[in-house]
């Protein structure tokens, strides 16, 4: 099960609305990724859980990804404890990818914020060998991830990197997309929200180009970072 990437979002749609074009352009690179849903977005105005669960398989397979598990904790609800925490533990000994991809610290809904402290603090605390974890009943071995990149959503803060995804945005909006129930949808008579909104579905595409703009390409994702970032020549910056 080891992948190259573990993509960790609190609701399904989070990481597509983050990373989805660098998601797919790391799969069709022949990279594996893995995806891990904390909640169900059950508390979500529009959808249901099965309906949602549905979405993230199709959202899954658009990007390329064939692992994609949902935690099941509470949505709105969900803890910084020693249960949710192993629950993170589990996955992250489970794919022993290099890099995990979390939600940024700071942002709207206070799930995203609560949801990146989880997996920070367990990509962690998944490197200590006294910590005992099992899955499917077979003890797990240690394992930290050794990069941690945070995607924006909502919010808009400085990056420290931008991806170029420039021949990959088709894709990432296909995955957004893809979860029909809470995005744009002019034949829906659901109850209006703010991602349900024809302006906020323009703002993805936009945001993208933009940040793309920023670094002279097509499209662009952005990220944060807590270390230091390197290169090994100066020739790889964009």
């Amino acid at each position: 099960m080891k992948c190259d990437v573990l993509a960790f979002g609190a609701h399904p749609d989070d990481i597509e609305l983050g990373a989805g074009g660098s998601i797919a352009k790391m799969t069709h690179s022949g990279a594996r990724v893995a995806m891990v849903d904390l909640t169900r977005g059950e508390l979500g105005t529009r959808g249901t859980p099965e309906m949602r669960d549905e979405e993230a398989r199709n959202a899954a397979a658009i990007l390329g990804v064939t692992h994609r598990h949902n935690l099941g904790l509470r949505d709105g609800f969900f803890q910084n404890d020693e249960s949710s925490k192993r629950a993170v533990i589990e996955q992250i000994r489970r794919f022993q990818p290099n890099i995990v991809l979390a939600n940024t610290p700071k942002d709207r809904h206070p799930d995203h914020g609560r949801g990146s402290e989880l997996v920070r603090e367990a990509v962690f605390l998944s490197g200590l060998a006294q910590i005992k974890t099992s899955w499917q009943g077979v003890d797990q071995q240690s394992w930290r991830p050794s990069k941690l990149y945070y995607y924006l959503q909502f919010y808009e803060p400085l990056p420290d990197l931008i991806v170029d995804i420039s021949g990959y945005e088709h894709l990432r909006m296909d995955s957004v997309l893809a979860h029909k129930s809470q995005v744009y949808d002019p034949n829906s008579s659901g109850p209006q929200t703010v991602i349900s909104s024809k302006a906020f579905l323009d703002s993805v595409h936009f945001r993208s180009a933009n940040w793309g703009r920023q670094i002279g390409v097509p499209f662009g994702e952005a990220f944060e970072v807590e270390r230091t970032i390197g290169v090994r020549d100066l020739r790889d910056l964009i």
